[in-house]
Parts: C-alpha cells; sequence; structure tokens
C-alpha cells in the first residue's frame, strides 16, 4: 500500500474547513448542520491520514467514524464548557448518520486516489 503525500492531505483538511465555513455561511436550517457533521469527520479523517500516510482507506474511514461517534456519545455527559465549541453539547441520534456518510466519502476519494494511475515526468 502506497502512502498518500502530506502536502495534498493538508489541502484537502484545508479545503474541508473552507467547505464547512463556507457551507454554513451560504444555507440555513438543516444543509449546514449535517454537512457540517460529515465535514468534521472527514476532517478528523484527513488528520488521521496526515498522522499515518500509509494508513488503509478502511482503517481511516474505520477511526475517523469511531472519533466522531465516540464524540457525539460523549456529548449525553457534561462536556466542559471550554470544550464545547469543538466537540458540541447536544447529543443528535442523525449525527451518527452523517458521520459514517462522511466517512464514506472520505474512503471513496482516498481509494480513488491510491488507485490512480502514477504520474511520470
Amino acid at each position: 500500500m502506497s502512502c498518500v503525500p502530506r502536502l495534498p492531505v493538508a489541502l484537502a483538511a484545508a479545503l474541508t474547513i473552507a467547505a464547512g465555513l463556507g457551507v454554513r455561511l451560504l444555507w440555513d436550517g438543516p444543509v449546514p448542520k449535517y454537512a457540517g457533521d460529515a465535514l468534521y469527520t472527514v476532517l478528523i479523517y484527513a488528520l488521521i491520514v496526515l498522522i499515518r500516510p500509509g494508513i488503509r482507506p478502511w482503517a481511516a474511514a474505520l477511526v475517523a467514524a469511531a472519533v466522531s461517534w465516540a464524540i457525539e456519545f460523549a456529548q449525553l455527559t457534561e462536556i466542559p464548557s471550554v470544550l464545547r465549541p469543538v466537540l458540541g453539547s447536544t447529543f443528535n441520534p442523525p449525527d451518527l448518520f452523517w458521520y459514517a456518510a462522511g466517512a464514506g466519502a472520505a474512503f471513496a476519494a482516498h481509494a480513488l486516489w491510491l488507485r490512480r494511475p502514477p504520474a511520470h515526468p
């Protein structure tokens, strides 16, 4: 299994943050909320790949979804106020689906990247 170079992953993470902020600026209602959930998991996925560039897409997807789900279930307990802007504060079951959707989208993009033909100079 080949590694994904860190620069494209860092750019993908930056674009994910920009997309999340853009969605919130452009729409109201459930669209930005659930898109934000999916993008949150995509960002976690990108951070995992930055840390472990050789990780297999399925493993990165499972870890990203698990981290997102763990954070969501932690909202059933008292989240310290300083962490609420990042971790949220209210458990919402539909979020679990959107985290899985984000992990699936990131998995697909990662797998496609690894299957692309090698560039020749």
